[in-house]
């Protein structure tokens, strides 16, 4: 009788530096130490360590954060996550590790995920790590990056970047994105939304950055597109048209979609792609429904444009996405899942037509 692996929760690294942001070094604490499995088992276990002996790290703020582990305990990690700092010293200056960095992450074992929130991404393209690959930070500092590291494909209008195994976010609040994001390509879409739901966060923004660079906040006296979004939402299966949603605002087609772009960071057509493709993860994760049902049900009319839909948003096709997901998508001990939402990329981007 074979025995069952011994269940091993996926360890999760955080990388503290010196004048971290507390906001960031906390995402991943909140975000991972959520998520349980049907036995009530932790999912994942987070730790924290520094590039130095235990100790105090210093951070941005008016106090220090005393950390538990040194850098070796980077060989244990499944997934090592490096928040932003702002004492990054020749990393952000030239481009260079320090000799202490650059030995703390010689203990990271190959095949390991990782992540960075915000600036933290220059240490990953300073290791060499992000050559030739697509990534993105924070926007205020998006050409100061791509000056410094010309070999990576920086996109400065996404919320993060998922390629495969790394993956990158822009400033603070993206964590949240991403680290939501690993939830939901480890384990489903059901225990990432309850996740985001415990945090009180919403489980996928639409847009990217670029709708918080020069207006962060909507004119609270003009119009909204609120009404015509909830109201799409609640039609999903139906067919609906541009002006239909204009309607719900009372504004004719041309404000409605120059509206619709300042607030949400993407045009009317591509955010109900969005949803319906949301709508499809979940029907394809938590219910039986045949291919051509989920195809109605989420608006996509035929399994062909849904699968067309599906393929381009997620890089794979509805059935091996079921596939990943209804059977155990999730590693017993703890190793990284490779499965239809490993395919992810640039989920978040602010699409363009």
């Amino acid at each position: 009788m074979t025995r069952e692996p011994a269940f091993r929760p996926h360890r999760v690294v955080v990388l503290a530096l010196d004048g971290l942001l507390p906001f960031e070094l906390g995402i991943p604490h909140r975000i991972f130490g959520r998520p349980k499995d049907a036995e009530g088992r932790h999912l994942y276990e987070v730790v924290t360590c520094s590039v130095r002996p235990p100790g105090p790290v210093e951070t941005e703020a008016d106090f220090v954060v005393q950390v538990a582990h040194g850098p070796e305990v980077l060989a244990t990690a499944d997934t090592v996550i490096v928040p932003a700092s702002y004492e990054l010293g020749p990393v952000f200056e030239r481009g260079v590790l320090t000799d202490e960095l650059a030995a703390a992450l010689a203990h990271i074992r190959s095949g390991t995920r990782l992540a960075s929130i915000c600036t933290g991404s220059y240490v990953l393209a300073a290791a060499g790590l992000l050559d030739g690959r697509p990534a993105t930070t924070h926007w205020a500092d998006a050409e100061h990056f791509q000056r410094t590291f010309p070999q990576v494909r920086v996109d400065a209008d996404v919320l993060f970047i998922d390629d495969g195994d790394i993956l990158t976010s822009a400033g603070v609040a993206a964590g949240i994105d991403l680290c939501l994001h690993m939830v939901r390509r480890d384990h489903g879409t059901a225990i990432a939304n309850e996740v985001a739901r415990r945090t009180v966060v919403p489980p996928h923004r639409d847009g990217g950055q670029a709708q918080y660079i020069h207006r962060p906040v909507p004119d609270p006296q003009l119009a909204t597109t609120t009404t015509a979004r909830a109201w799409a939402l609640g039609r999903l299966h139906q067919p609906i048209q541009l002006r239909d949603m204009a309607e719900q605002e009372s504004m004719s087609v041309r404000t409605f979609t120059r509206r619709f772009r300042e607030e949400v960071g993407v045009s009317p057509g591509q955010w109900l792609t969005r949803q319906r493709v949301e709508r499809a993860r979940h029907l394809l994760e938590s219910t039986d429904l045949t291919i051509d049902q989920v195809a109605r049900d989420a608006g996509f009319g035929t399994a062909q444009s849904m699968r067309q839909h599906l393929q381009a948003a997620l890089g794979v096709t509805p059935t091996v996405y079921r596939r990943t997901f209804r059977t155990g998508a999730a590693d017993p001990v703890g190793g990284r899942t490779a499965g239809a939402g490993g395919q992810d990329r640039a989920v978040a981007s602010a699409d363009r037509e």
